[in-house]
């Protein structure tokens, strides 16, 4: 009987805890960890996204940037961070769900290690091509890597990133030889992009306004529909890659085992920011859709994306590195 009522005493404690926790949280500054150089889309949203919450949770929501390794150094940094509500990680398709297929061993796991948020935002990607490439299209572009099997080469993330994965279909479904060069950030390879140091790149949005100067080429979309800022610019589907589909996301996630009051707070917190007029104004010329879901449905999104995306890369021939 004694034991019976120290159990019941412990487990009233720990719910104390967490409640008392949950109604302090948060008492001082928040790490927001972007696994992406600073300048980029995700790391702009991200920024915007942390002011937000910041100002809502009464705390300053500090940056930290943690680019390369395929999104895996930044990943890891969150998952072995405190479970206390401090830390929280943009995560995404490439970190929660293609690095799962894309390497025979992580040291992190995305669902085991990490309680999910919310998702923020969905995006397309953008093929751009850089202006010393003989292409001003997509039928073009394939035309020329078909007699020049192995001459072009795609800028990404890194192996097993979305613009990796993005750049293999495109490889696979064309059936052409291009070659795959990893950067650190789109920042980072835009200049050789521009140059022609590098021919293409699936980019998330940061190169429109190159596009729109005449520094880079813009050929295609990878949505199935067209963006509706963009009207004139085809999708991959229609112009000359059958079937192609490619809409990636992005959202937060804190390590496993932060108290489910303080992820509940956070989740309301992000479906409240992306909802507000002049936060979704500032990012509606990138194509972003802004979204939120509870933190089930989204961990339910992650688990069945590690399934889709492994099945992704086998059938486009990537081989877990």
């Amino acid at each position: 009987m004694q034991t019976i009522l120290r159990v019941a005493f412990a487990v009233v404690l720990g719910a104390s805890g967490l409640m008392a926790q949950a109604q302090v949280y948060p008492s001082k500054p928040v790490r927001f960890i972007i696994p992406y150089p600073p300048g980029g889309i995700a790391d702009t949203f991200a920024r915007a996204l942390g002011q937000q919450l910041g100002e809502r949770l009464g705390q300053q929501v500090i940056p930290d940037n943690k680019p390369g390794g395929s999104l895996i150094i930044g990943a890891e940094a969150a998952a072995r961070s405190p479970a206390d509500g401090y830390t929280i990680f943009l995560g995404s398709v490439s970190s929660l769900a293609i690095n799962a297929g894309a390497f025979k061993k992580l040291p992190y796991d995305p669902v085991k290690d990490f309680s999910p948020i919310s998702i923020a935002f969905y995006t397309p990607l953008y093929l751009i091509v850089s202006p010393n490439v003989p292409a001003s299209s997509l039928r073009e572009l394939i035309a020329h890597a078909r007699k020049n099997p192995g001459a072009l080469s795609f800028a990404s993330l890194g192996v097993g990133s979305s613009l990796h994965l993005a750049g293999e279909m495109f490889k696979s479904m064309a059936g052409i030889d291009i070659i795959h060069v990893p950067y650190k950030g789109t920042t980072t390879a835009a200049p050789d992009l521009m140059s022609g140091r590098v021919n293409m790149m699936f980019d998330g949005g940061v190169l429109l306004p190159q596009a729109k100067a005449g520094k880079v080429r813009l050929l295609a979309v990878t949505s199935s529909a067209r963006v509706g800022f963009l009207p004139e610019v085809p999708t991959m589907a229609e112009a000359g890659v059958p079937g192609y589909d490619l809409v990636i996301w992005f959202g937060a996630v804190a390590p496993a085992r932060t108290p489910a009051p303080v992820i509940d707070r956070l989740s309301r917190e992000v479906a409240e920011i992306v909802k507000l007029p002049s936060f979704r104004e500032r990012f509606a010329q990138s194509g972003m859709e802004l979204a939120s879901n509870t933190p089930e449905a989204f961990g339910e999104l992650i688990r069945n994306d590690i399934g889709k995306w492994t099945r992704l890369l086998k059938d486009a021939g990537v081989q877990p590195q």
